[in-house]
């Protein structure tokens, strides 16, 4: 069984963990918006202690994935917090490059992070290392970050490094190579007034080595010719962010984000949510987002000559996607100064038209819809 697939449809779960890190972000954004309300400020503080179990599934554009997740964050003596995490993701992949070029297949992913978080004073020192494996595909990653409080705790200026290294390889083809990542993070959140949340945030990707799909097909008058990739990539990312509190426990965020790199792509990223409360145990959110982006220099549907590099990868095409998710918390138990228990449920649904990429069973441009659920338990402690 050949095991030919899209990078993009393999590792869905890299979306899963990137809506994971938003969810994270808008419980922190409720904690501080609640700082806004109250109009006062105080110094850094280590993430709550918490637990977290959430199941995932992910079916959209012939690709399935499933699998549970676990999360554990303990603090010591006031000054450190530790965390490990578990991700299991089992994908049946019959996406549309899948089933023009091969066979559908089924694998598995499992990836671990462990990190640990330390307190000094205003400042918030973080270390984490992650790795993950599946058949083709093992990656590992480290990332450092501190944030720093000043002017009294109403600005927060933050850094962050990371170093990845991957291993490719080609299932029952002995082939493997490798590529290496940096990312380079800075950015400042600023309070600007009781009920007002601004942030500002900067980005810096460099890429080196085997950036493509052994597996992925490119087409040249008509023939398929082995996928060729730059082997160098260089990107920038921009987002400002703003957050208001609304009064009567309502809350509302935009974000805008621009994208720019060497392969010359440019990406447009706007992101609106509302969040409300509904009593003392029910938080509602919604969330809207819209992605757009050009196609890579290199990126032809059917390439009319034969050039140095050339690529179908269709996330390299120009395409835009809507997304519209909903999430609902309660708070199940809870215990003033000893715990809180959380059920949660979270839907989006997501639309890609692509441009400039087509069906090569039907000729006509290429859509699918993707559905995402998540079903968590949280409680902090």
């Amino acid at each position: 069984m050949a095991a030919t697939d899209d990078r993009f449809d393999k590792k869905v779960d890299k979306r899963a963990e990137k809506r994971a890190e938003k969810t994270a972000e808008r419980r922190a954004t409720a904690t501080l918006i609640g700082v806004i309300a109250s109009g006062t400020a105080g110094a850094a503080t280590l993430p709550e202690d918490q637990a977290e179990a959430m199941f995932h599934v992910y079916d959209g554009g012939g690709v399935t994935a499933t699998g549970p997740a676990l999360l554990v964050r303990k603090s010591l003596a006031d000054k450190v917090s530790l965390s490990a995490s578990y991700y299991l993701d089992a994908v049946s992949n019959a996406s549309i490059d899948v089933v023009t070029t091969a066979s559908p297949f089924k694998e598995k992913r499992n990836a671990f992070t462990v990190g640990a978080d330390y307190l000094v004073r205003d400042s918030l020192l973080s270390i984490s290392a992650e790795t993950s494996k599946e058949p083709d595909y093992k990656a590992d990653a480290v990332t450092l970050g501190v944030s720093q409080e000043v002017f009294g705790g109403m600005t927060t200026v933050s850094l962050g490094y990371t170093r990845g290294s991957d291993k490719v390889g080609k299932k029952d083809e002995g082939f493997f190579d490798y590529a290496r990542h940096w990312q380079y993070r800075l950015g400042v959140t600023q309070i600007l007034t009781p009920r007002l949340l601004a942030s500002l945030n900067y980005e810096v990707v460099s890429d080196d080595g085997y950036l493509g799909n052994p597996y992925r097909a490119a087409r040249v008058f008509g023939a398929a010719v082995p996928e060729r990739n730059p082997r160098t990539r260089s990107s920038r990312a921009i987002k400002a962010s703003v957050i208001a509190d609304l009064g009567a426990r309502n809350s509302v965020r935009g974000e805008y984000r621009y994208f720019w790199d060497t392969w010359a792509i440019k990406a447009h990223t706007v992101d609106l949510a509302y969040s409300r409360w509904f009593g003392d145990q029910w938080l509602a959110d919604a969330t809207l987002r819209y992605y757009t982006q050009d196609k890579a220099l290199f990126y032809s549907d059917n390439a009319a000559t034969e050039t140095r590099y050339v690529s179908r990868n269709r996330q390299l095409s120009t395409f835009n996607s809507v997304g519209l998710g909903a999430k609902l918390s309660y708070a199940w138990k809870k215990v003033p100064g000893q715990y809180e228990i959380k059920l949660n449920g979270a839907y989006e649904f997501v639309r890609f038209k692509f441009k400039d990429f087509t069906d090569i069973r039907s000729g006509n441009l290429y859509s699918f819809d993707a559905n995402v659920l998540q079903l968590f338990v949280s409680a902090t402690y």
